[in-house]
């Protein structure tokens, strides 16, 4: 599928989905918990939807009635399943399903689509070993995925690689449940907000653990999880799109709803980074009205919220003097190069941009439509779709059907703000 957009303008009111990463944190301490979890309000997804799937074949009970999961889960002791797991293109959900995997007493394969098996994990493969697990190896011989797990992991102590927060909170979801727990130090650690979020999370479960600055971690083992009530909030990471695009389109008054500026998503920064470059966002009664605004642009470190980087780099084209994104060399491991890949697609719409080793430097250009690709990456096909919304002309991008990773109703949102744009064949 493919997305046509033109210059377009932004006007209306747009309720944000519910949070990815708090979906998939709920999915899996409700998996592991004893009893029934219920989640209220999660967000339904290509990436949730193949997380719920996998913990049902590890042994979790799922009760759907709409818009509320009742998940009934296995203590801890996953059961074997007869076939590999497919976690699709579920980076978050493979990361944390290996450290469950190596909970359960047998072999587990985890595998996933062509994308998902180039994502490295090799240093969170190490760990698991390391913590008990007498098998946690790639079949490829690759550090990737496909992987076969075997427990049990039982902990210990254990150096982990901060490259992507996941690998921490894999482990750390895990520890309470090993007969030992862990003692965990985080060398090179990006995205902290990310487990800061799943440390919440352990709180709220009533979990024992301490922290010892900010790089090292102790929970005990022997403890447990048990059914929850919550609700899931609205997504930060996906109102980047529609708060940039309100901020680019001429003429654009975006009122957005069902955010929590007091939660743990790291990506709410976002807003404060916007306001910085001169944005216009005004608290409306909870919610934030954005209005196109000319901005200004000067460095932006995005080591904890490498996730906005494509959305950055469209504001950087339209963004006075000149934008540079740094300490993002972990956006080259996501669902794609990010780095490399909106060097690549911005330049066919004339921008004046730099690929640099750890992020991007670009400078204010006036965009062109044109034929791009959004190389299967949810976030690339979204920024892309913004570019289209500034360019002059017409914007085709590609590979349009992975917006459903995580905003499956992004073009028919987009369309009912006033956006020119459709998906086409």
């Amino acid at each position: 599928m493919k997305i046509r957009v033109r210059n377009s303008s932004l006007k209306g009111e747009l309720r944000i989905p519910p949070s990815k990463s708090h979906t998939i944190r709920a999915i899996c301490l409700a998996a592991l918990s004893k009893g029934t979890s219920v989640i209220h309000h999660p967000l339904k997804s290509e990436d949730t939807l193949a997380c719920l799937a996998a913990v049902q074949k590890l042994g979790a009970k799922l009760e759907d009635t709409g818009d509320t999961w009742k998940i009934t889960g296995f203590a801890g002791k996953p059961i074997i399943p007869e076939s590999p797991i497919d976690l699709k293109n579920s980076g978050t959900s493979m990361n944390f399903l290996i450290a469950i995997a190596a909970l359960g007493e047998g072999e587990i394969e985890l595998t996933g689509d062509e994308s998902l098996c180039r994502r490295p994990v090799q240093h969170l493969l190490d760990a698991v070993h390391l913590l008990g697990a007498s098998r946690a190896e790639s079949l490829n011989n690759n550090g990737k995925p496909p992987v076969i797990i075997r427990g049990r992991m039982n902990g210990g102590s254990a150096t982990i690689e901060g490259e992507t927060s996941q690998w921490v909170s894999a482990l750390l979801m895990t520890a309470p449940l090993m007969r030992k727990g862990i003692d965990l130090k985080v060398v090179r650690f990006n995205e902290r907000p990310y487990v800061d979020m799943t440390l919440g999370w352990l709180k709220k479960m009533g979990i024992s653990f301490t922290r010892q600055g900010r790089n090292n971690f102790e929970v005990p083992g022997g403890q447990s999880y048990f059914g929850f009530e919550s609700a899931i909030p609205g997504d930060f990471s996906t109102a980047t799109f529609p708060l940039i695009g309100a901020l680019l389109c001429k003429d654009s008054s975006l009122l957005i709803k069902g955010l929590d500026m007091k939660d743990t998503q790291g990506d709410k920064r976002v807003f404060d980074i916007v306001k910085e470059m001169g944005g216009n966002i005004v608290n409306e009664s909870g919610a934030l009205r954005v209005s196109s605004s000319p901005v200004e642009g000067f460095e932006i470190d995005l080591n904890e919220i490498p996730d906005s980087l494509p959305a950055f780099a469209v504001l950087g084209c339209v963004a006075e003097g000149e934008t540079r994104l740094v300490r993002v060399s972990h956006a080259r491991i996501k669902e794609t190069d990010r780095i490399k890949v909106m060097h690549q697609e911005l330049s066919k719409m004339g921008a004046k941009i730099e690929e640099k080793r750890d992020g991007l430097r670009i400078k204010q250009s006036a965009l062109t439509g044109a034929e791009v690709s959004g190389h299967g990456d949810h976030r690339v096909v979204m920024a892309l779709t913004l570019a289209g919304m500034v360019a002059d002309g017409e914007t085709i991008i590609d590979t349009a059907e992975s917006v459903a990773v995580t905003y499956p109703g992004f073009v028919e949102s987009m369309k009912s703000l006033g956006a020119d744009i459709e998906m086409i064949d």
